[in-house]
């Protein structure tokens, strides 16, 4: 009798250690994934935050791009790197936002219209692209990120943080 309570103590004791190795583990996995989220959202961050990605924008913002490839395959060297890397960052960005490893609300916070402007600027060179080339897949998740940002803005614009009020507290 003695051992059978032993015995069924020992069980017990057993049950508990696995239901709370499963929960420690469970919370070590949520935390994992937020630390992994916020080092990649930083890492992301600094990114846009390079004289290089600046003077990348200020070109796509301030010159007309080729509309086709032909046009792109006529450019100074220099100028064809600034449009494809610019174009890989925003491909990148997407796909980053598209699986959900940032989100979305950064990338309205941090480049906004910029995105959708950008992407407006690049359409008629990767319809081209994408026809003649044939490329189906170019800057798709470029074009994916555009949309969702506009129909975001359009749908349900944010107030500028300034206008706000008070700063939301992290607890």
């Amino acid at each position: 009798m003695i051992n059978d309570l032993i015995s069924q103590l020992a069980n017990l004791a057993l049950t508990l250690s696995f239901i709370v190795a499963v929960i420690f583990g469970i919370a070590q996995v949520k935390t994992a994934a937020r630390d992994r989220r916020e080092r990649l959202t930083l890492e992301t961050l600094r990114a846009f935050q390079t004289r290089e990605f600046a003077e990348i924008a200020t070109y796509i913002s301030w010159n007309e791009l080729p509309q086709t490839r032909e046009d792109m395959a006529i450019l100074p060297v220099e100028d064809r790197e600034k449009v494809f890397q610019f174009s890989q960052q925003m491909e990148s960005l997407g796909i980053l936002v598209a699986e959900g490893l940032i989100n979305l609300d950064l990338v309205d916070k941090t480049l906004g219209s910029f995105v959708v402007s950008s992407w407006e600027k690049y359409k008629p060179m990767f319809t081209d692209i994408r026809i003649n080339q044939p490329d189906p897949f170019i800057g798709e998740y470029f074009q994916w990120l555009a949309e969702r940002i506009d129909k975001r803005m359009t749908e349900c614009p944010r107030k500028p943080f300034f206008e706000q009020g008070s700063i939301k507290q992290r607890g």
